[in-house]
């Protein structure tokens, strides 16, 4: 039944016309746990989540798991007790997920992971059935800031960079700094001086620098970090320490306030990810997937470097 009433929606939807006389017990359901709400971003996806259900007459629940791999689980055995059709994950641990792939699959009930990548590496049949993943490929974050700063600063350049990284359970902090290390061991003026976790939050991001504008004074020439959170964290360390003008700094989401930043000419790039690409872009997946449309198991959706001379373009 519920097939048959997701095909219905979809054809509607494509005339642009909300599908007003579903009832609500008819509605189909789907649950949204994300890693953290205390993370910028993740608020952003989840907002064009929201808001596609909403616009399509979707049952939608959603869960904040706090970084905590058991309670990300519970929550998803609560949606599944609940009888969601469908359940959308941001993952608290990217290399943890299997318990809640199972939970899925005993459930069957379709399972797309959204912005943190669980099958990094992996070929698309190696992907378990009737489960996905729609976002960005984690490494090209971290390639197109370096290249940047070798852009800004030359290939001949002797500079000293530090790395702020993310959580390194999750898939896109490994492969970003990765990304970073990737181009700029190519160089041989440009030396790593530290690479910190900085759990992608605002305040760890200034902290660290902190310690960094100490250890290492005119040395450091850039700070690459893996969010723009952390970057703009780095950004009030150094301005705290009247040196922002010789510091480099980039990040990665393009949040608001990195758009900002950008604009007064505090922040030097940031790699944009499609919030709305990824948040409405899983709920399309589920959504097809129910209607009983084949899938790519994966999604890809391009980054987009963004920085003083195109920032104009992303108002």
């Amino acid at each position: 039944m519920k097939k048959y009433l997701v095909l219905i929606l979809i054809v509607v939807l494509a005339m642009g016309v909300l599908p007003g006389a579903v009832s609500a017990a008819d509605k189909i359901k789907i649950g949204y746990s994300c890693n953290n709400f205390n993370d910028t971003f993740q608020t952003v996806i989840e907002g064009y989540a929201r808001a596609y259900a909403e616009a399509n007459g979707i049952d939608y629940s959603y869960s904040d798991a706090g970084e905590d791999v058991i309670k990300q689980q519970d929550q998803i055995k609560a949606f599944i007790s609940e009888g969601v059709d469908a359940l959308v994950v941001v993952p608290v641990d990217t290399s943890a997920m299997d318990p809640i792939i199972k939970l899925a699959a005993e459930a069957k009930i379709p399972l797309v992971f959204v912005n943190r990548n669980p099958f990094a590496g992996l070929k698309a049949e190696e992907i378990p059935a009737n489960t996905y993943y729609v976002g960005s490929e984690s490494i090209d974050a971290g390639i197109f800031q370096a290249e940047y700063l070798v852009k800004k600063l030359g290939e001949d350049a002797k500079a000293g960079y530090a790395i702020l990284v993310g959580m390194l359970s999750n898939e896109a902090a490994v492969a970003r700094t990765e990304g970073n290390k990737q181009v700029l061991n190519k160089y041989p003026g440009y030396k790593l001086l530290a690479e910190k976790n900085g759990d992608w939050q605002r305040d760890q991001g200034m902290s660290i620098t902190e310690n960094w504008i100490t250890a290492f004074g005119d040395e450091l020439k850039a700070i690459l970090a893996n969010n723009d959170e952390m970057a703009l964290g780095a950004i009030e360390a150094l301005e705290a320490a009247k040196i922002k003008d010789k510091v480099i700094v980039m990040g990665v989401d393009l949040i608001d306030d990195a758009k900002v930043a950008i604009k007064e000419g505090r922040l030097d790039a940031s790699v944009l990810q499609d919030g709305k690409g990824q948040g409405e872009g899983g709920m399309k997946i589920a959504m097809q997937v129910l209607a009983g449309e084949k899938v790519d198991p994966i999604t890809m959706i391009p980054y987009v470097l963004v920085t003083p001379e195109n920032i104009a373009d992303f108002e």
